[in-house]
């Protein structure tokens, strides 16, 4: 079903960009990210392509990855999501952003730790959401910086940490980027 659901949003895109070729920039984004319940707050990294499709709106598909350790390094997730939000320009530099993320995450329990010990690692999939906003300065003629921040809402099921029901996966992200026009 997910496939589906990606295919579909991919060939809409290269529609938008056969009728749409002078709004495409694609570049990178490095960030910052901090979960609620989450040890500390790390770097990320990752991709962007960005379709503005008009004056007041735009497309954007994503990819980064990020990491995370919880409950006092007991607990790893790596996480490489897949995000597709949509894009609204109230002024021609500033835009809100809403979309969801296809988030494949890695859970690496540290097997050293005595309720772990037996404990697999394990590889989910899960679909969240964000919100946010930010701005898109132009740079050169072809070229725009970019910087946002987005509220993410995701919620991983910590079974395996005991005591860890009420652990909360919810983050915040803040990036910059550039896009250099295609």
């Amino acid at each position: 079903m997910w496939k589906k659901i990606f295919l579909s949003i991919g060939f809409i895109m290269l529609m938008v960009v056969q009728v749409n070729a002078q709004g495409i920039g694609f570049g990178p984004q490095l960030g910052y990210e901090k979960a609620r319940d989450a040890d500390q707050g790390n770097l990320m990294g990752g991709a962007a392509l960005r379709f503005k499709l008009g004056p007041a709106i735009g497309v954007e598909g994503a990819i980064n990855y990020r990491q995370q350790t919880y409950e006092n390094d007991a607990l790893t997730v790596r996480s490489w999501p897949i995000m597709v939000t949509g894009l609204i320009y109230p002024l021609p530099v500033v835009y809100g952003v809403i979309g969801f993320g296809w988030y494949n995450s890695t859970f690496d329990y540290d097997q050293s730790m005595s309720p772990f010990q037996a404990v697999e690692d394990e590889t989910k999939r899960e679909v969240g959401w964000h919100f946010g906003g930010g701005v898109e300065l132009p740079v050169g003629s072809k070229t725009k910086f970019t910087a946002d921040i987005r509220w993410v809402f995701l919620d991983y099921a910590f079974e395996e940490i005991p005591g860890s029901e009420g652990v909360d996966s919810n983050s915040y992200i803040i990036t910059a980027g550039f896009l250099f026009g295609l």
